[in-house]
C-alpha cells in the first residue's frame, strides 16, 4: 500500500524545469530518504505533494487525497518540517510546544517528548537561544504533536552534528507508529543507510530508488555511486588557487589562540582554548552544535572581545589592533551574512571594494570568482532568493575575493551537495599548498580528514588535538565519525 502516488509529474519556474516528467511511489508505514543535490527539486517535490505549490501536469494522490483541491483536508494529517527554522524564535520551547498543541487541538502533556529531545533543561530558553542541533529537535517535536499519518521532513539534519543527526533519526523511529510514513529530505548522502527506501533525485529526476544496500554497503561507497550515477566528478585544477595574487607570510605561525576564554555570567562559551596553526596548514575544528566554535571564530576575528586571552593573526594582536590584524583574514560566517537585498554580482562587486581591490582590477576578479564558483547564471539574482547552496558558493567567494594569507571558514558547506563539497575542498586544499592558512569547522566527517590537524572542541574546551589519523587511534575507530562520537562519550566519562 502506498502513502503516495505521482505519475507524469512536471513543476517549472519559467523556463527552469524543477521536477521533470517524474513517477514515484511512496510506501506506507516506511521512512523513505528524498536525497539529492542543491537545486536537484527535493523541496519543489514536498511542496507539491502536500498542496503548497500545484504541479503543472501529472497527477498526485496522498493518502487519498488530491492536494491540489483537498489541501484543507489533506493537512489533518499530515506534520510538515520545512528546511528553514520555522518555529517562533521570541517564544520559548516550552511556549512554541503549547502553541503547536493547540493549533492541533492536542493536550499540553511534552514530558516524554521534552526527555526524548534532552530539551528538558531548556524549557524556558527562547527558541532563537537554542543551537543547530536543539533547534532541529524543537522543530521535528512540534511537527510530531498529534501522531500524524504522513511525516514530511525537509532537510532536518542540514547543518547538524554528527551525534545531533543520529539523534534526529533515532527520534523519528521511536515516536512514531508503525503505520506512520516519512518523507525524510537531505543533501547528505551518507543519510542514505538510515533509511528504508532511498530515492535519489538529479535534476528533477529520480536516478535511483531502491533500498540503500542495494546499490553500496557503506555511505562513502553509496556517495562515489550515486556521484557516477549524477555524470561523475571531474577534479580540475582549482582556478582561485591558480589565481591567488598574494605574497606568502614571512612569518610561520599565521594564527595563535592564547588562552581564548568567553564567558556570560558563569557560563563558559569557551574555556581556555590555545592553539598554533603554521603557514599553509589546514586546522579543523570540529564539535557539536553549542561546542563554542563559531564563538571562537567571532573572537579571533574580533568580531566578539574576550572575556580573557587574546588571539594573534599573522602575529598581530587582535585585542590591541583589530583593524590591521582582520586584513589579513577572509571571514566565511557560518549563517549567510552578505546582503540579502543586493543581487550576487552587486554583493561581490561591494566586498571587493570594501577588501580594498581597486575599481580597475575589481571587475576582472569579480567575473573570475563568479564563473570559478559557478554563479553566472545567478549574478543578477538578489541573495536573499538564492538556494542554500548557492548561498554558500557565494559567501566563500566574498570571504576570498581579495587574496588574504588566512582564512576562516565557518561550516563553508553546511547544506551543500556533495559535488559543490568536493569542488569546494578541491580549493581549500589548492590555496593551503600555496601557503595560504585555513581554520576551517565541520559537520562532515569525511572532511576532517582533509585537514592536517584537528581541534575536537565540546562544551567550550578542546578535548584532543592531533591528525586525523592521531584522533581516530586514540578513539579506537576505524573512520572520523565513530573517533568523534567515542572521544566526546569519553570526555563525558571522565568529567
Amino acid at each position: 500500500m502506498n502513502t503516495v502516488e505521482m505519475k507524469n509529474l512536471i513543476k517549472k519556474f519559467g523556463s527552469s524545469v524543477a521536477i521533470d516528467n517524474l513517477s514515484l511511489n511512496i510506501a506506507k508505514g516506511k521512512i523513505t530518504g528524498l536525497i539529492g543535490a542543491d537545486g536537484a527539486g527535493k523541496t519543489t517535490l514536498l511542496r507539491t505533494i502536500i498542496g503548497l505549490l500545484l504541479a503543472d501536469n501529472g497527477e498526485v494522490n496522498v493518502l487519498g487525497f488530491n492536494p491540489a483541491t483537498q489541501k484543507d483536508e489533506l493537512n489533518l494529517h499530515i506534520g510538515y518540517m520545512p528546511q528553514k527554522f520555522g518555529l517562533y524564535e521570541d517564544l520559548t520551547v516550552i511556549e512554541n510546544l503549547k502553541l503547536y498543541a493547540d493549533l492541533k487541538n492536542v493536550s499540553h502533556d511534552f514530558d516524554k517528548m521534552l526527555e526524548f529531545t534532552t530539551l528538558a533543561p531548556f524549557q524556558d530558553r527562547l527558541a532563537g537561544a537554542l543551537s543547530g542541533g536543539m533547534k532541529q529537535k524543537l522543530g521535528l517535536a512540534c511537527t510530531l504533536l498529534g501522531n500524524p499519518e504522513f511525516l514530511l521532513l525537509d532537510e532536518p539534519s542540514v547543518g547538524v552534528d554528527p551525534i545531533s543527526r543520529r539523534d534526529l533519526i533515532k527520534m523519528v523511529r521511536e515516536m512514531i507508529t508503525p503505520e506512520t510514513t516519512v518523507l525524510w529530505s537531505t543533501a547528505y548522502l551518507d543519510e542514505a543507510h538510515n533509511f528504508d527506501t532511498a530515492v535519489v533525485l538529479d535534476k528533477g529526476k529520480v536516478i535511483y530508488e531502491g533500498k540503500p544496500h542495494d546499490l553500496a554497503s557503506t555511505p562513502q561507497e553509496f556517495e562515489n555511486k550515486v556521484i557516477d550515477l549524477m555524470g561523475g566528478y571531474n577534479k580540475e585544477e582549482s582556478l582561485i588557487a591558480q589565481n591567488y595574487d598574494y605574497k606568502a607570510p614571512d612569518v610561520e605561525l599565521t594564527v595563535e589562540a592564547d588562552n581564548l576564554e568567553k564567558r556570560y555570567g558563569n557560563f563558559y562559551a569557551v574555556k581556555n582554548n590555545t592553539f598554533k596553526i603554521k603557514k599553509g596548514e589546514i586546522f579543523g575544528l570540529l564539535g557539536p552544535n553549542g561546542a563554542g566554535k563559531s564563538t571562537s571564530f567571532k573572537m579571533m576575528c574580533g568580531l566578539a572581545r574576550p572575556t580573557s586571552g587574546t588571539a594573534r593573526i599573522m602575529g598581530i594582536d587582535i585585542k590591541k589592533n583589530p583593524e590591521r590584524a582582520r586584513a589579513n583574514l577572509g571571514y566565511m560566517a557560518q549563517k549567510f551574512s552578505l546582503y540579502g537585498s543586493l543581487t550576487v554580482k552587486e554583493n561581490l562587486d561591494f566586498f571587493a571594494l570594501a577588501y580594498g581591490i581597486s575599481i580597475l582590477r575589481k571587475n576582472k576578479k569579480v567575473n573570475e570568482v563568479i564563473e570559478v564558483f559557478g554563479l553566472k547564471e545567478y549574478e543578477n539574482t538578489k541573495a536573499e532568493e538564492l538556494p542554500l547552496g548557492i548561498k554558500q558558493r557565494l559567501s566563500m567567494a566574498a570571504a576570498l575575493i581579495h587574496n588574504p594569507p588566512v582564512l576562516f571558514l565557518d561550516e563553508p558547506t553546511s547544506g551543500v551537495d556533495v559535488l559543490t563539497r568536493r569542488d569546494f575542498w578541491n580549493h581549500i586544499t589548492s590555496l593551503a599548498k600555496k601557503g595560504v592558512t585555513i581554520l576551517v569547522t565541520t559537520h562532515f566527517m569525511d572532511e576532517a580528514e582533509y585537514c592536517d590537524r584537528i581541534s575536537l572542541f565540546y562544551k567550550g574546551e578542546t578535548i584532543a588535538v592531533g591528525t586525523p589519523a592521531q584522533l581516530k587511534k586514540q578513539a579506537g575507530a576505524n573512520d572520523m565519525e565513530t573517533a568523534f562520537i567515542n572521544l566526546i562519550k569519553e570526555s563525558e566519562v571522565n568529567k
